[in-house]
Formats: structure tokens, C-alpha cells, sequence
């Protein structure tokens, strides 16, 4: 290469974008998803490791995830409150505030933080210890970096989500409820008993289902952008930036389909 010669940028071919370039990530995405997946009931597992995981998701998640869910249920409460008095139906904001947090807002937050904040720190984890070159030694003694990290991780992102999303329901639904009764001055029993009216048991299960798959993309993606960083701290930091980025992007659109999927086959109680 010339003095004047300028390096060309990785996945470029030609000085040209590859057009294949997002196909191949995608396509390595889906396998060490296969692998993940494949590797989660092999012996001996990592119960150390997960619990140790489980603990530190949780202690950088809960605090975070219980004040966000606070306003997320006053936002709820306070739109649909002046929504339902417009439209002279006081009594059914309890159910309709109850519905939104219960079945969309809880799991979005609790994967948020969880990609936000879990997320980051399994990535960077991963990252710092790919750059050390510990992922390879660990392969060169015939230890699985799938089944000794990864899946201890994985399933600690799902299990903490699980539980978060319980925690972001009540808190969500307790929000909703002061911000109704006391700012807008809804009646307390009203509220209380339109519970009923239209939430249903499955809807919070199909919440807990949802926390669970957003935990499992959190830890997977958090994971394959840690074990592929390269290029020092640098790319240890881009690496984290990248799984938070192409989390979100997941996230939204699983729980697209996971929500007309749940439409489809549980019909709006009353119906």
C-alpha cells in the first residue's frame, strides 16, 4: 500500500458498502442463536455462574426498572383518564389503564432496562474478556464459550425479566392508580372494580411469555456482540453501543408479532 493510499474499511468491497454485509450478521445472529439455544440443556450447567448472573442483572435493573415504571403508569393513567371522561365512560379507566400496563408497557420496560442496563454489562464482560484473549484459550482447553458463559447468562436475563415484569405491573398499576384517583379524582372503588371489566388472566400470562422471549434477545444479542468485539476498549465500547441498539430494534419488533399473534388466538374478554 502507497503512502497516499487510504485503508479500506471493513466490509467494504472495492470501496463500496457490501451488500451482503447485513445478511451475514444477521445470518451469524441466528446461528449462535441455534447454538444458545442447543447448548441450554447440555451438562454439567453453570449453576454458580448463574446465579452469580442472575444476582448482578438484578441488582442493576430493579431500582432503575421500579422508577421507570412509575411514571409509565402516570403517563397511562393520566391519557386514558381524560380520554375515558371525554367520552363519559369514568368507570372503565381502572380496566383500560390496568390493560396498557399490564400487557404492553410492563414487558417493554422490564426488556429496556434489561438490554439497557443488563445488557451492556454482559456485553462489556464478554468483550473485555474476548479482548484478553480468554474466549480463545478457553477453546483451545475444549471448554465451550456457549455453554460455560453464554447460557448461564441467557437464561439469567430470562429468569430476572420474568420477575422484573411482576414488579413492573404492580408498580405500574399502583402509579396509575394514585395518579387517577388523587389527581384527576376518580373514584377508588370504580377503579378497583373495573379490573374485570376487561383484563383477563391471559393477558398477564402473555406478558410474563413476553418478558421471558425479551430476556432471551437481550442475552443473546448482548452476548454474540460480546464474544465477536474486536479491536480493544474501543471496540469493546462499540460492541456494547451495537447489541443496545439492535436490541431495541428486536424487541419492538417481536413484540409486534408475539402481540397479533396473542389477538389471534385469546379474543378481547366480552367477545
Amino acid at each position: 500500500m502507497s503512502a497516499t493510499e487510504k485503508p479500506k474499511a471493513p466490509g467494504l468491497l472495492d470501496g463500496k458498502l457490501s451488500p451482503t454485509r447485513p445478511l451475514r450478521a444477521s445470518g451469524n445472529l441466528f446461528a449462535f442463536a441455534l447454538d444458545t439455544l442447543r447448548s441450554l440443556p447440555k451438562r454439567p450447567f453453570q449453576l454458580r455462574e448463574f446465579l452469580q448472573q442472575a444476582w448482578f442483572v438484578a441488582s442493576v435493573t430493579i431500582i432503575p426498572t421500579a422508577l421507570v415504571a412509575i411514571p409509565f403508569g402516570a403517563v397511562i393513567a393520566l391519557q386514558l383518564g381524560s380520554l375515558t371522561r371525554q367520552l363519559g365512560a369514568q368507570s372503565f379507566s381502572g380496566s383500560a389503564s390496568v390493560l396498557a400496563v399490564v400487557r404492553e408497557a410492563s414487558p417493554i420496560v422490564t426488556a429496556l432496562l434489561i438490554a439497557g442496563a443488563g445488557g451492556s454489562a454482559i456485553c462489556a464482560d464478554l468483550g473485555s474478556r474476548k479482548i484478553r484473549d480468554e474466549i480463545d484459550a478457553m477453546e483451545v482447553l475444549g471448554i465451550s464459550p456457549i455453554q460455560r458463559l453464554v447460557v448461564p447468562r441467557v437464561l439469567a436475563s430470562m429468569l430476572v425479566g420474568l420477575l422484573l415484569n411482576g414488579l413492573v405491573s404492580v408498580v405500574g398499576v399502583a402509579g396509575g392508580y394514585f395518579f387517577n384517583v388523587v389527581l384527576q379524582g376518580g373514584t377508588p372503588g370504580a377503579y378497583l372494580a373495573s379490573f374485570s371489566a376487561l383484563a383477563q388472566v391471559e393477558d398477564f400470562w402473555a406478558s410474563e411469555f413476553k418478558a421471558l422471549v425479551f430476556g432471551l434477545i437481550a442475552g443473546i444479542v448482548a452476548s454474540y456482540k460480546g464474544l465477536n468485539a474486536g479491536g480493544g476498549p474501543k471496540g469493546v465500547g462499540d460492541a456494547v453501543n451495537q447489541s443496545v441498539v439492535i436490541t431495541f430494534l428486536l424487541l419492538f419488533a417481536v413484540n409486534l408479532v408475539i402481540t397479533a399473534i396473542y389477538f389471534q388466538l385469546v379474543p378481547p374478554k366480552g367477545q
